[in-house]
C-alpha cells in the first residue's frame, strides 16, 4: 500500500559526525532541529501559559491521546475547535498514541491482535484502543504529527516476545497508515525491537518499506541500564532514514540529549524537567539542585548565574525555596520556567555547534562543567 503524501516537510541542513541540524516544517509551524519538545499530556505544560510557552522559544508541544480520550474526551476537543484552539496554542503538536500508557498506567490489560482492553488509571471503567481507535482520537484532537499505535514491552521480557511484539507492531503501524488522517496530519512510526539489534534492524526495515513521514524510536527508557540505553541509541538511530525526522521517545536528561544527538537523533520530549520542578529540583549549567534545601534560604544569588531567563534575572534561591517550603504555586511555575527554558537553551547551543562544525567540543565543555546526577 501506497502511503498518503504528507503535509510534513524535514530539510537535513548540516552534519557534524552523526549529529544533524534540520528544518521540520508542519502546517503549524516550522522549527530547526535537535528540537526539545514540553510535555503537554492533558492539553497543557504544567503551570505554563501559551505566552510563556513562546516566551522561552517553545516551537513543538507534545499531548497524549490516552489522557485526552480519558479526559475530556477527544470529541469534545474537536467540538472546540481541535487541540490548538482548545488550549490556545497556535505552534505544532505531536501527539502519542497512547500505546505505551495503556501498558504502563492503565492496571490490567489484555492485549490482542485487535488491540489493547484496560481499564482507566482514572476510574477503572473498561476500554479498548485499537490502532484504528487510536487514530480517530488523533484525527480529532488534529495535531500536526501523529504517532502510530504501538506495543511497548518491559526491558526484562524475552527476545521471543520481543520479536512477536515488534511484527504486531507492525501490523498495526499498516492499520494506522490505513486510515485517513486530517489533510495537515503526518503519522510517524515507532521503532521498536528491545535490546536486540537484529530485532531492532528488522523492524526498521520492514517500516522503512512504508515510507512514513517520520521514525520514531521506541521501546527504551523501559528499565535498562543507563549504558544500555546509550547504546541501544547509537545503534538504532543510523537505521532509520537519513531523509526523515529522527525521534526519540521519553528519553530526556540533560546528558541523554546531548549523547543521543551524537547518535544521530534529531526530536525529543520528556516529563523530567516539569516534573522534577514541581518538586524543587532545578537544573542549572553546572548541575541539579534541589532549592528546598536549607542552604538556600538566605542565598541571595540567581538560580543560576549562567541563565539569562526571566526567573533568574528577576529571583533569587531564597525566594524561590521560600515559595516551595510555603506550597505556594509560583514556586513551581518559576521552576518550570526556568528549567523549561534550560532544556531548550541547551538544545538551542546544540543546534549552533552542528552548524558551526564543532559539537564534538560543545559536548566535550558541557561534561566538563555539568555534573552528571
Amino acid at each position: 500500500m501506497e502511503a498518503p503524501e504528507s503535509s510534513l516537510k524535514f530539510d537535513l541542513l548540516a552534519e557534524d559526525g552523526r549529529a544533524r541540524l534540520g528544518r521540520v516544517t508542519t502546517y503549524h509551524a516550522s522549527f530547526e532541529t535537535p528540537i526539545f519538545m514540553p510535555v503537554g499530556t492533558a492539553a497543557t505544560v504544567k503551570s505554563m501559559t501559551s505566552d510563556d510557552l513562546k516566551a522561552i522559544g517553545t516551537k513543538i508541544i507534545l499531548s497524549n491521546a490516552y489522557h485526552l480520550y480519558l479526559r475530556p474526551g477527544h470529541e469534545l476537543i474537536e467540538e472546540q475547535g481541535g487541540l490548538h484552539k482548545f488550549m490556545a496554542w497556535d505552534g505544532a503538536t505531536l501527539t502519542d498514541s497512547g500505546g505505551f500508557q495503556v501498558m504502563s498506567l492503565s492496571g490490567l490489560n489484555k492485549r490482542s491482535e485487535e488491540g489493547v482492553e484496560f481499564a482507566s488509571h482514572i476510574d477503572g471503567s473498561k476500554h479498548m484502543i485499537s490502532p484504528e481507535k487510536s487514530m480517530e482520537i488523533q484525527r480529532a484532537l488534529g495535531s500536526d504529527i501523529v504517532m502510530v499505535f504501538d506495543e511497548c514491552l518491559a526491558y526484562e521480557s524475552s527476545k521471543e516476545d520481543v520479536a512477536a511484539s515488534k511484527d504486531r507492531t507492525t501490523r498495526w503501524a499498516k492499520r494506522c497508515q490505513a486510515v485517513d488522517l486530517k489533510s495537515h496530519q503526518s503519522l510517524f512510526a515507532i521503532q521498536q525491537g528491545g535490546m536486540h539489534e537484529d530485532l531492532r534492524r528488522e523492524h526498521a526495515e520492514e517500516l522503512t518499506e512504508l515510507n512514513f513521514p517520520g521514525y520514531a524510536i521506541g521501546g527504551l527508557s523501559v528499565g535498562e541500564p543507563l549504558e544500555v540505553l546509550w547504546e541501544m541509541t547509537r545503534i538504532a538511530a543510523p537505521m532509520l532514514p537519513k531523509n526523515k525526522p529522527r525521534y526519540l521517545m521519553g528519553v530526556g536528561r540533560p546528558q541523554d540529549l546531548i549523547e543521543a544527538v551524537a547518535a544521530g537523533v534529531d526530536m525529543f520530549d520528556c516529563v523530567m524537567p516539569t516534573r522534577n520542578a514541581r518538586n524543587g529540583s532545578v537544573f542549572t549549567w553546572s548541575r541539579k539542585i534541589n532549592i528546598r534545601n536549607a542552604k538556600y534560604s538566605k542565598d541571595n544569588s540567581p538560580l543560576d548565574p549562567d541563565c539569562s531567563c526571566m526567573v533568574c534575572q528577576k529571583f533569587t534561591r531564597a525566594y524561590l525555596r521560600h515559595l516551595h517550603n510555603a506550597g505556594e504555586m509560583l514556586g513551581g511555575h518559576l521552576c518550570t520556567y526556568h528549567n523549561l527554558y534550560f532544556y531548550l537553551d541547551l538544545i538551542r547551543k546544540v543546534r549552533e555547534s552542528i552548524r558551526e562544525k564543532r559539537f564534538d567540543d560543545f559536548r566535550q565543555a558541557f561534561y566538563k562543567k555539568f555534573h552528571c546526577p
